[in-house]
């Protein structure tokens, strides 16, 4: 056995990022002193050093699927308090499953940051176990499918492709699985068959982040709901769309997708997702961070579906009424306090610097209305951190046009610009003119296709009698078009 590496007070972090000795135990692999271990697995993740208001066991039971094991490895990874529990759990939850993947890279986090606990030892006989498990069902999968195939049943091939994109995707081999998947779609004959295929696509494109094949396949389960699953059908697609919306940073769409979610629909039609917790919190931030003060009464707060939703998440809906009721300081202390919980969650952690950062701007930007000037000492009291001065943002708003206000260094004070009266002036009267040149322009047209007789009208005129005859037309119309063709030659002319 290797003696681990000894240094002096003081110089431990200079000793772990070099590359330290290991201790080796028969055939397990080397185990990393802790905190180097620690430090490496918080590089795979956003940071949060904080304790989270989280209970792992109540928090996980909201999902079903795979998401559950993605959720524990991400607060394993970031969560330094809640680290180890994660990591265990994450272990047993990839053992339900036939992942060995999974399993691999779970064992592995939990053995270098717990090398004592009993789920840190690698059980090779699962792994055995599991491999000979999964090459056996792969082979008869395979055998059957083609038996269909050769056989020319639509249907059962249809089911074949499906159970072996159902055992690839349980496997961790998405690729083969979103293949298998795409050869179903050629065999559905009924709704609930596109409806199936295209939640198992979607299923894929979630564990793979690729959210623009999620919006693909969400939308074509949106265009062929009916019957008596139409609800829960609706609310799975809108959960899945406000999630990959999100994903694109596409904000506003993400959380109108999120107010119109039914919340009368079981959680279990959408718990392969999100639970109705995430729900409330996710449209609760895009909302703050994209809508007006207006909006946010009309939409969320006077909104009976989404107030059922927020009813899980009391804390965001305070959140939102203080931010409406002009308390953005006690808003922003709300959000601040929930900003470790919402780092651990696998779809909004790595907006919540951007959507944190928007209800900030939002609130100063707000704050500073009714104001010509207002000191810094005061902006700090209400927005700052002990630890961060609101001076950058302020300038960084400022440069980006989003606050229309001067900093006086010398006086620490924000001054509100007021707006040059004359350019005002002047540009709207420019945008006046562009205006009514776009209406000249589109009645002359008409006028001209009226006298050219290209009109269609519902009602036809009646000819004169006597047979087919010239249509009618008031010859003023002719006169006046020809009148403003004029002038508006006349007048390119004397401008070139």
């Amino acid at each position: 056995m290797a003696a681990p590496a000894t240094t002096k007070p003081g110089s431990e972090a200079q000793a772990y990022t070099r590359t330290p000795d290991v201790i080796v135990t028969g055939n397990d692999v080397p185990c990393r002193p802790v905190i180097c271990a620690y430090s490496e697995i918080a590089d795979l993740g956003t940071s949060c050093p904080d304790l989270p208001k989280l209970d792992i066991d109540l928090y996980i039971q909201n999902y079903v699927g795979r998401t559950r094991y993605e959720r524990l490895i991400l607060i394993g990874k970031c969560c330094v308090p809640l680290r180890v529990e994660a990591l265990k759990a994450a272990v047993v939850e990839a053992k339900r499953g036939s992942d060995i993947t999974r399993y691999k890279d779970a064992w592995a986090m939990l053995r270098s940051v717990a090398p004592d606990e009993p789920e840190a030892q690698r059980d090779e006989e699962w792994i055995e176990k599991t491999e000979l498990a999964n090459r056996t069902e792969t082979t008869r999968l395979e055998t059957e499918l083609k038996g269909y195939r050769n056989n020319l049943i639509k249907e059962s091939i249809r089911m074949g492709n499906e159970d072996l994109g159902k055992h690839f995707e349980n496997v961790g081999k998405l690729t083969e699985a979103t293949e298998a998947y795409n050869k179903m779609r050629h065999d559905v004959s009924t709704t609930k068959h596109i409806f199936d295929c295209g939640m198992h696509l979607a299923s894929v494109a979630f564990q793979r982040h690729d959210w623009s094949s999620v919006l693909s396949n969400v939308g074509k389960m949106s265009s062929i709901h009916g019957g008596d699953e139409e609800q829960a059908q609706n609310a799975y697609t809108k959960v899945a769309s406000g999630v990959a919306l999100m994903g694109l940073g596409n904000f506003s769409d993400a959380a109108m997708t999120f107010l119109h979610t039914n919340p009368s629909v079981s959680p279990a039609e959408y718990s392969t997702v999100a639970s109705p917790n995430d729900v409330a919190i996710y449209g609760g931030l895009l909302a703050l961070a994209t809508m007006d003060r207006k909006s946010l009464q009309s939409r969320i707060l006077d909104n009976q579906l989404f107030r059922a939703f927020l009813e899980h998440e009391p804390h965001i809906r305070k959140a939102i009424s203080l931010f409406v009721s002009g308390r953005y300081s006690n808003c922003l202390s709300i959000l601040e306090s929930v900003r470790a919980d919402c780092l651990l969650d696998i779809y909004l952690q790595p907006h919540v610097p951007a959507i944190y950062s928007l209800i900030l701007q939002k609130c100063i930007v707000q704050y500073f209305i009714p104001f010509s000037c207002v000191t810094l000492d005061s902006l700090d009291a209400s927005f700052g951190t002990p630890n961060r001065s609101i001076v950058p943002e302020l300038v960084r708003m400022i440069r980006d046009g989003l606050l229309r206000a001067r900093i006086d260094a010398k006086n620490k004070v924000l001054v509100a610009v007021s707006p040059d009266p004359r350019s005002v002036v002047q540009t709207n009267a420019l945008a006046v003119a562009r205006k009514y040149e776009q209406e000249a322009k589109e009645r002359l047209r008409r006028l001209n296709i009226i006298a050219a007789g290209l009109e269609v009208n519902g009602n036809m005129k009646k000819q004169p009698a006597g047979g087919m005859g010239e249509p009618e037309f008031d010859e003023a119309w002719y006169e006046e078009s020809s009148r403003i063709t004029r002038l508006l030659t006349e007048r390119e002319a004397q401008r070139f």
